[in-house]
């Protein structure tokens, strides 16, 4: 599996002979090259989709439409996405588990943040924000999307077991380094820390020092941009 980390909370997941593309934000988002916008969606094969904030959805129709990619997620959201002209994947809800392609699997849980987008200039609800549990080539992945600490954590860590967290601890809209550090020695066992939606913009956490200091044994990788992390 390779985890490739596009700027922000949008990642490439290069898993089985899947390439899921999830919260692709790319137009606007600081740490993305332009010149790299075609290689951080080649060859995808599906979408998933966090919340409907702009800095992760901004980019899901015209992304979906050039490569083919459907789109899933809560089902509100991707029934708006759908109605723009995104390719239909599976709008579900939480607990629910799909597959992608024949060995991939999805499973949505809950986050805590909330979930809007902009229509005639005025924020409208497009379902409730949640995380992803991503399952092949023996990893499980949880992906929090963006969340500050909650109880679910308790029995998503019990339920699924997680190896890998990738964990939104850029603070101010999200859990901080501090909380992010607090809720992974808490509530999982990763042997796998990535930290995302930090370094985006100044009001954010710059620097994943205190995620790695509160989790001595758990190897917290701080990505670069488009570099892959093979696990």
């Amino acid at each position: 599996m390779n985890i490739i980390w596009l700027g922000h909370g949008s990642f490439r997941f290069e898993i089985e002979d899947q390439v899921v593309l999830l919260d692709p934000w790319l137009n606007g988002n600081p740490k993305m090259p332009e010149d790299q916008h075609e290689a951080a969606i080649a060859g995808a094969t599906h979408i998933l989709v966090t919340h409907g904030h702009f800095d992760h959805i901004t980019d899901v129709v015209e992304i979906s439409k050039k490569t083919g990619a459907p789109v899933s997620g809560i089902y509100e959201l991707v029934s708006y996405l759908v109605s723009q002209g995104a390719t239909e994947g599976a709008g579900f809800n939480m607990g629910g588990t799909i597959r992608i392609g024949d060995k991939v699997s999805a499973s949505m849980v809950p986050a805590s943040h909330s979930s809007t987008t902009t229509v005639n200039d005025l924020p409208v609800d497009v379902g409730s924000e949640a995380g992803f549990i991503l399952r092949g080539e023996g990893h499980t992945v949880y992906i929090s999307g963006d969340t500050g600490i909650m109880a679910d954590m308790d029995w998503i860590g019990d339920f699924y077991k997680p190896d890998v967290g990738i964990l939104s601890a850029g603070g101010h809209f999200t859990m901080g380094m501090a909380e992010a550090a607090y809720a992974a020695k808490r509530y999982f066992n990763f042997k796998t820390v990535i930290p995302c939606h930090y370094k985006t913009f100044d009001l954010l956490e710059q620097s994943a020092a205190v995620l790695a200091e509160g989790l001595p044994g758990v190897n917290v990788i701080e990505a670069e941009v488009l570099k892959p992390i093979a696990l």
